[in-house]
């Protein structure tokens, strides 16, 4: 069963969310005796970062962000970013920096159909703005292709991990549960385990089913903001407490319009369910060998955090801590959420993933 861990935490000051004793704008991660050397800018591209595109097996182009290891330092492993829904790895530069900085080599991707990877609808009215899917298993596949092959394009020592918001914990895990990948362990960010509208599942999906057939099923399923019903203004109080870190976002936004996407069509809604019934079905978690740290807010508004609580005991080698005082994104909340986020993944993959020792001579 999987061990359950609660944590709450008291708000402190502001700090840069590395371990004692490494600068927060240390460029080569080394120990500092400055808590702040420099602030991270979230509004730029960092320099040891490089953008580029994944070719998938279809010819799609795969919009990725890689950093490779830091230059005389021991090396960490390979650190493997996905979003969530209508994400782009813009928001999370200051985590994937801070990895990197860190000594993992690190890449992000943005998944196919949403922000630097086209869109997966023509429609001419509600196409670009739609996140949209035929199916849950287009994605696994995008995610299966791009694993092998990111795991030998480069020989960097160490272990590979798997770090996932949202939608991106869904299809990681999904991914491990039908042996496509095989990191050697996961964190998860309030994984999309459940959707938080209430009701039965099965009748909600059959709602979603009968809203399908009925009528367009690209069309989207609610007006704008990231869940239905709720004011575009209100958004924000979706996401994160921080309004500077949503304004990072909203800056991103309006640099590279092409980022930005609203909705999910009512198909993405019904192979949602249809995924996640299936994850849930008997066995399956149970299956998964691969150690899962599960992080989760308990007031979340846009995922259930009732179902992660229910993944938490069903898998084998899973940790759950959750937060009381924390919105949607974890990794982008204020510090004294996200640096005790950063520290719990840190802890686990010390534990889990350890740097591997070299043989000696």
């Amino acid at each position: 069963m999987g061990a359950f861990q609660q944590m709450q935490r008291e708000p402190g000051p502001r700090e840069p969310g590395l371990p004692e004793g490494v600068s927060a704008g240390s460029t080569d991660g080394s120990a500092s005796t400055g808590v702040f050397a420099k602030a991270f800018d979230a509004r730029a591209i960092p320099a040891a970062a490089h953008e580029g595109h994944w070719i998938a097996p279809d010819g799609s182009f795969i919009r990725r962000i890689d950093w490779a290891p830091l230059a005389g330092k021991r090396v960490r492993g390979s650190l493997l970013f996905l979003p969530g829904r209508g994400d782009f790895y813009e928001k999370y530069l200051e985590a994937l920096d801070r990895w990197h900085r860190l000594g993992w080599r690190v890449t992000a991707l943005d998944w196919r159909g949403q922000a630097g990877s086209g869109r997966n609808s023509d429609h001419p009215v509600f196409g670009q703005m739609t996140g949209h899917v035929e199916d849950f298993a287009v994605w696994i596949d995008d995610l299966a292709a791009f694993w092998a092959e990111w795991s030998v394009e480069t020989v960097v020592p160490g272990p590979k991990v798997i770090v996932a918001h949202s939608m991106g914990g869904h299809l990681a895990l999904r991914a491990v549960a039908e042996r496509r990948i095989d990191p050697v362990a996961m964190a998860l960010s309030a994984p999309m385990l459940g959707f938080a509208t209430p009701g039965p599942v099965p009748l909600l999906h059959l709602v979603a089913l009968a809203m399908c057939r009925f009528g367009d099923p690209a069309r989207p399923a609610w007006k704008w903001s990231e869940k239905p019903g709720q004011k575009v203004s209100r958004r924000a109080s979706l996401l994160t407490h921080d309004p500077a870190r949503y304004a990072d976002e909203m800056f991103w936004r309006e640099t590279r319009p092409d980022l930005a996407m609203g909705p999910g069509s009512w198909r993405w809604i019904e192979r949602g369910y249809a995924s996640m019934r299936g994850l849930f079905a008997r066995g399956v978690l149970e299956s998964v060998e691969t150690p899962v740290l599960l992080l989760s807010a308990r007031h979340d508004k846009l995922v259930d955090s009732r179902a992660i609580g229910r993944a938490a005991k069903r898998l084998p080698r899973a940790q759950l801590v959750t937060w009381d005082e924390a919105y949607h994104e974890l990794l982008r909340e204020e510090d004294a959420v996200r640096n005790e986020v950063l520290r719990r993944i840190d802890d686990f993959f010390d534990r889990l993933a350890p740097v591997q020792q070299a043989p000696r001579a």
